[in-house]
């Protein structure tokens, strides 16, 4: 027990936590140089592409210390986004300790506050590392600073190191061993063991990664989840060397993972305790606050008989994915789908993306909105976030909607350009101050609806990649909520309906109209594109319809017989118009999803 040390790597996004990991895995030989690649613990495309990390991923490094002996290291290499900030949560409920990166020419950002609380609520002991001492712009005694008086550690506790050269790589390895406590748990106490992650093979069925904090789990033994009472027998427990590696058992202290046929795929429960059907536990593990989803949209199979598909596949994607939460939805223009909750835009797009990639699924999304809370006439209170269910507007008295509290870190010269694009998303500045002589946290209060849309994108653009954001929802606040409808050839399109702020409806509507003008081809009829709130109808564009010269054949000669020709044509295109039916392309419904700037 004594020679394992469980710790984690955070940091704010791009830091040098993946790569820092990849020279842990270097210096420790679980992989031969052979088999090396760039950030070897991101295993999926998208975040190999993206360059970002998404998932939590375990590895178990054997390390002999300088005083020879030999310890078993287990890491979990964590994402930095705000999107996935409960991966990070999770996984350091299963450590002792956490490597805090810091950017030697970045310094303290919103994230590495943000994480740095997390670990401080799971009592963890905490090392912090200045990375990236290699870059020409790296400031140390600056970023000394910045340790000290924005995160209150020791300064002089800190390790120089360069995750992309491999300087002080093995100074980290000391740190952990020296540093960081050995677990404190008891062999021989009943098995109590904490789920806090899982993903289904489709040969072993689903795979529960876990954490032994009580007790010894071998094969054959018959385990079970507290949370159902589901019972398994055990077909084999191991620990993760990038391959899972088979080992006779865990005991206390240890993170590995089971496989015992676990067909039922709603069995398994991120924070669920397993422990030993014939000699349980006393209590359960607390397990984690149940993540709560901020962007709702609606997700919809191209073609209608992929529907049960898209089923198995959310069942699936929400093993490895806790915060996913889905019901059953349809729609008149677009038939069966689930309406899905996301903790941003980014988690909406890796969901989509994986769901296309590893489901192989072709999808529709509706666009995003956020909870409002309806006060009705009566007295009762409703809470919407589909636009398909907002009630007639004669019966609301009053509407609600989730406002934030952002917190966003940047370079004093960006502080006008900042405080513009805050205020024209309805934000309230709460509060600045200066964290050293040029960087300053300024703090918003803003409406989540704003935030979700392209806040983000449009941050980075104003800061030029300098500006740093981490947010948490504060309350629900009164707002001028109308249902933006879409309509074409004065149909309402309901997979296109928004819920909007009424000073934004024009605006959205415009673009909206824009956008989709672009994208449905053009028919032997007019065809018109408006943007209504109720009865009003605030924007439109029109598709013009092909023509044909039908005064070709008329060359010179009298007016009246071009006239009567045209007047023909146009009874024609108006008896077509009113049998002809408009095909919205998929594209159009992700257009309308798209800001300008991209």
């Amino acid at each position: 027990m004594t020679h394992i040390r469980n710790f984690s790597i955070i940091a704010h996004i791009d830091h040098g936590k993946s790569t820092l990991s990849d020279r842990l895995i270097q210096a420790t030989h679980v992989v031969s140089e052979r088999e090396f690649k760039d950030q070897i613990l991101d295993t999926m495309d998208i975040e190999r592409e993206r360059g970002i990390t998404i998932k939590s991923q375990t590895i178990c490094l054997p390390y002999t210390a300088r005083d020879g002996r030999r310890y078993h290291l287990n890491l979990i290499d964590t994402p930095g986004h705000v999107d996935f900030t409960y991966e990070v949560s999770r996984a350091l409920a299963s450590c002792e300790g956490a490597l805090l990166l810091i950017d030697a020419s970045q310094g303290v950002e919103a994230q590495t506050l943000a994480n740095l609380y997390l670990a401080l609520e799971h009592d963890l002991e905490i090392i912090p590392v200045i990375n990236k001492i290699d870059l020409p712009s790296a400031d140390i005694e600056w970023t000394k600073k910045q340790i000290e008086e924005d995160l209150g550690l020791d300064p002089e506790t800190a390790i120089l190191a360069s995750a992309k050269d491999g300087t002080g790589i093995e100074e980290v390895l000391e740190a952990i061993v020296t540093r960081l406590p050995a677990p404190s748990t008891d062999v021989d106490r009943p098995l109590r063991a904490l789920i806090f992650d899982s993903h289904y093979d489709a040969y072993r069925g689903t795979i529960v990664h876990l954490r032994v904090f009580d007790g010894r789990l071998k094969r054959g033994d018959e385990i079970r989840f507290m949370s159902n009472n589901a019972v398994y027998r055990v077909e084999e427990v191991g620990i993760f060397r990038l391959e899972r590696v088979a080992q006779k058992e865990l005991s206390a202290g240890q993170v590995g993972y089971l496989i015992a046929g676990i067909k039922t795929v709603s069995d398994t429960r991120c924070g669920d305790t397993i422990t030993l059907n014939d000699n349980p536990c006393e209590a359960p593990m607390p397990g984690f606050k149940e993540a709560k989803a901020v962007v709702f949209s609606s997700i919809y199979p191209v073609a209608s008989d992929a529907y049960e598909d898209l089923a198995v596949a959310l069942e699936k994607l929400k093993l490895n994915d806790a915060a996913l939460i889905y019901e059953k939805d349809s729609s008149v223009a677009l038939g069966f789908g689930f309406r899905c909750g996301f903790l941003g835009l980014l988690h909406l797009e890796v969901v989509q993306e994986r769901l296309e990639r590893e489901y192989d699924l072709s999808l529709i999304l509706t666009a995003p909105s956020v909870q409002y809370e309806l006060e009705m006439n009566d007295g009762t209170v409703v809470t919407i976030d589909n636009p398909a269910l907002y009630p007639d507007p004669t019966l609301i008295k009053s509407a609600r909607e989730p406002f934030i509290r952002a917190s966003i870190i940047v370079p004093d010269r960006y502080m006008g350009a900042v405080m513009q694009l805050c205020l024209d998303r309805r934000g309230i500045s709460k509060n600045y101050q200066y964290l050293t002589s040029n960087r300053l946290e300024m703090i918003f209060d803003m409406p989540l609806a704003e935030v979700v849309y392209d806040f983000y994108d449009r941050l980075k653009s104003v800061t030029q990649g300098y500006g740093s954001f981490d947010y948490e929802i504060i309350d629900f606040r009164e707002t001028d909520l109308v249902k933006l409808d879409i309509l074409i050839n004065g149909e309402r399109v309901d997979a296109l309906s928004q819920l909007v702020h009424r000073d934004r409806a024009v605006q959205r509507a415009r673009h909206a109209c824009e956008k989709l003008r672009d994208e449905i081809p053009r028919q032997m009829f007019k065809i018109a594109i408006q943007g209504a709130i109720g009865g009003k109808i605030i924007a439109r564009k029109t598709v013009s319809p092909f023509r044909k010269d039908v005064t070709a054949k008329c060359y010179g000669g009298d007016i009246t017989r071009k006239r009567k020709l045209l007047e023909k044509q146009k009874k024609g295109k108006k008896r077509m118009k009113m049998v002809g039916k408009v095909m919205i392309p998929q594209s159009a419904f992700l257009a309308v999803l798209k800001t300008d700037s991209e």
